[in-house]
């Protein structure tokens, strides 16, 4: 049996899988936790990453590896290698100012037609302004600049120069300083947002391209010439590789944050920003809607009910669709689509008769679910099909979500089976890089035909009026928050 290794760096944790290259079975698997908030040493992703990987019975006997991360994370780098300052995560909203400041400067035309995407606070050149504007000794030293999986390749391979550091076009796609649609970077975008563009930026690889050989961690030891490095991808890039999503699919991943994907053919531009449009990992492109607040919405209402997450979810569908007119306007932590870095959360509609705990949990889950469906509608609205829907990530498991979705997206939706998706399409990308190594580099191998498992299917009875009531109490609450009306009751 032959095995490849998926790594899934997330924002909460590194994740290894080791899966059969052949079928994609599931061989072992291990975890480790990362550090919380919003900046963190990478460093600490490599201590993770060596935990999980023991954790999995080590990497000896594998023969690729790639490596999934988070997006846009800032990984700052001096001449030497070594981090410059803790980096700042996709969900570290300091730079809602720079992002507001850049999209004035250019206009949100140029930023959607040059990169695909206009900068909101989670975009790495928008935090770039922000090393640049706040940390200017740090900003000097600064010698490269990569993302949080293109750190961990680099660290793989052992080496120390900074020539060696390789990416790929998915997770490229989300700097804010490259086009998925040229396939090139816009140095000019980096020189205007970081103030210099005399910084090395990891080359580029191919969906199918062997960027090294794994030497760190013992990894590939046991095996002849050792373990292949894939270029890695985006951690949605990634889950849309496990899943074999095609044009027409589309994925809402409900994690830390909530995100609408669809894999299309052409190159996406929405000066609006709704829909960034990013690449893939396979050669298409893969619009997202991205959301901040998503899973954790779930957990800050389970806390303030005080109960778990099977208790939620049975007081959520105790209550009607709708919530009887209760509506969270779910931004706890700022929000990113719509771009409101310092936005806030208020319940609405209360009443002596509809405020009951049931109804509040309803609408934490009827919050996430609305939000997330503007992201469909956009997709919608840039003429892109949408043929079916699939529910991703662990919230996806509550019972409550499963009925809530359906309902407000007016559609059935698809369940994959349960997996990490994210280190699932890592150790697919590893596969097929290992194909294409052995047909002689031959960019035609085509990608491994894993199974991708049982999917279910969820329905429930559409209720158009949750959006409805939704769409006119958001609006409300962000126009009052600017001081536009009285305070929120």
């Amino acid at each position: 049996m032959t095995l490849v290794a998926g790594i899934d760096s997330s924002t909460q944790s590194c994740k290894v899988v080791v899966r059969d290259a052949e079928t994609g079975a599931l061989v072992r698997h291990g975890s480790a936790p990362h550090p919380s908030g919003t900046e963190v040493d990478p460093r600490a992703w490599w201590d993770a990453l060596e935990v999980a990987a023991r954790a999995a019975g080590g990497l000896e006997d594998v023969s690729a590896i790639s490596v999934g991360g988070q997006q846009h994370g800032m990984v700052a780098l001096d001449e030497a290698g070594e981090v410059v300052r803790p980096a700042l995560l996709w969900n570290d909203s300091r730079s809602g100012g720079a992002s507001a400041d850049l999209v004035a400067e250019l206009g949100a035309q140029a930023w959607a037609e040059g990169t695909g995407t206009v900068p909101v606070a989670s975009i790495t050149a928008t935090k770039l302004r922000w090393l640049a504007q706040h940390e200017p000794e740090n900003a000097a030293r600064v010698a490269a600049v990569c993302l949080p999986h293109d750190y961990l390749t680099w660290r793989l391979t052992g080496s120390t120069s900074l020539a060696d550091l390789v990416t790929d076009a998915s997770d490229a796609s989300g700097t804010g300083y490259y086009s998925g649609a040229t396939g090139g970077y816009r140095r000019d975008l980096l020189a205007h947002a970081f103030g210099r563009d005399d910084v090395v930026l990891p080359r580029v690889a191919g969906p199918r391209e062997a960027v090294g050989v794994a030497t760190a961690l013992r990894a590939g030891a046991a095996v002849e010439g050792g373990a292949l490095l894939g270029p890695g991808a985006g951690d949605n890039a990634a889950a849309a590789l496990a899943l074999g999503l095609g044009p027409g699919d589309v994925a809402i991943s409900l994690g830390t944050s909530g995100v609408v994907s669809a894999v299309v053919a052409q190159p996406v531009a929405d000066p609006s920003g709704t829909v960034a449009g990013f690449s893939d990992a396979t050669g298409n492109f893969l619009p997202l809607v991205v959301t901040v607040n998503c899973a954790q919405v779930l957990d800050a209402a389970r806390r303030v009910l005080g109960v778990d997450v099977d208790e939620l979810a049975a007081l959520a569908l105790a209550a009607p669709a709708g919530a009887q007119g209760v509506v969270l306007a779910p931004y706890l932590q700022g929000e990113r689509t719509p771009n409101l870095p310092d936005a806030t959360g208020a319940l609405h509609g209360l009443t002596l008769e509809n405020w009951t705990r049931e109804n509040v949990a309803r609408a934490a889950f009827e919050a996430i679910v609305s939000a997330l469906a503007v992201g469909i509608d956009a997709v919608r609205d840039l003429g892109l099909d949408v043929a079916s829907i699939r529910l991703l990530g662990g919230a996806a498991k509550s019972p409550a979500l499963r009925q809530v979705a359906p309902s407000v997206l007016g559609s059935d939706v698809l369940l994959p089976a349960a997996g990490e998706y994210v280190a699932d399409g890592a150790a697919r990308q590893a596969a097929w890089v290992l194909a294409a190594q052995r047909d002689g580099g031959d960019g035609d191998t085509a990608l491994p035909a894993w199974e991708t498992g049982a999917v279910e299917v969820a329905s429930a009875p559409a209720a158009p009026h949750v959006r409805e009531q939704y769409a006119r109490a958001v609006p409300l609450h962000l126009d009052r928050a600017a001081g536009d009306g009285p305070p929120s009751g």
